[in-house]
């Protein structure tokens, strides 16, 4: 059986670990290695579960103790090159991941980690490099898209071969221009490299979800410009017009930003 946790999404940190009774697969990891441990004890889940790691894009609050985690724990990080590079350079990361442990992925090329399938994709955004990633266990697909300025043809095709999708929904257009955020940072949010909105994570699930996707979990909200209540409502919404109704069946949740959601278990 495959189960899912998120143990915080937001910019103070993001991490989430995907796993079965015999591996587990950690997705980014921006929280603190001291408040992982506590997380996991507080779950009943087993650190000596976790055989890898796979990491995004090279920003701070998705990769702040990568390098803790890898050496802690001895297990080796899946990311792209330039995603590596980031993580090195990144002066928030005070432990590097050791040479041994890092491993290089390319985009569009599926690889076999532990029990996983795992396809990393182009995913937009004003990192050094930043992707999603479609991950397979058995006959179930896991999707995971974060921090993306735009919605791509890639990405859609990603939603719709979906069961399971944690997609960001990072603010709301009024909320955000008319918050007290300086002009340049509301561009830098708002644009093609920045964040996706409410409205157009909703518009990417309904006019692309199939009959195949069972639950969405809504990722990385902002909390000056976002609401988790209005962020659900605007996904539910279009999902209950989406040309798929089956897609408007789907569980949806809304991960919050500081504490985990979870543990939940994905069937097909």
């Amino acid at each position: 059986m495959l189960k899912f946790i998120s143990f915080g999404s937001g910019s103070s940190g993001n991490c989430y670990y995907l796993f079965t009774p015999t591996d587990g697969l950690v997705i980014d990891v921006g929280l603190g290695l001291r408040t992982l441990k506590k997380h996991f004890r507080e779950y009943g889940l087993s650190l000596a579960n976790i055989h890898n790691i796979i990491v995004t894009h090279d920003h701070a609050d998705h990769i702040k103790s990568v390098g803790a985690m890898s050496i802690d724990l001895k297990v080796p990080v899946y990311a792209t090159k330039k995603v590596h590079e980031g993580i090195e350079r990144n002066y928030c990361v005070q432990k590097k991941v050791p040479r041994g442990m890092v491993r290089c992925l390319e985009k569009g090329q599926t690889v076999k980690i532990g029990e996983f399938e795992v396809t990393p994709f182009e995913v937009p955004h004003d990192s050094l490099d930043n992707v999603g990633y479609r991950i397979v266990y058995g006959d179930t697909v896991f999707c995971i898209i974060t921090d993306a300025g735009r919605v791509t043809e890639e990405m859609k095709t990603q939603i719709g071969d979906a069961n399971y999708i944690v997609m960001e929904a990072n603010y709301d257009d009024d909320m955000l221009m008319g918050g007290p955020y300086p002009q340049y940072l509301k561009h830098r949010i708002s644009s093609g490299t920045g964040h996706l909105s409410n409205g157009n994570c909703a518009c990417a699930l309904a006019e692309n979800a199939t009959e195949k996707l069972r639950a969405v979990w809504l990722c990385h909200l902002s909390e000056e410009n976002n609401h988790p209540e209005l962020a659900r409502k605007t996904v539910e919404t279009a999902l209950k017009n989406s040309p798929c109704h089956a897609a408007a069946e789907a569980e949806l949740v809304v991960l919050k930003r500081k504490t985990p959601t979870g543990i939940y278990e994905l069937e097909l």
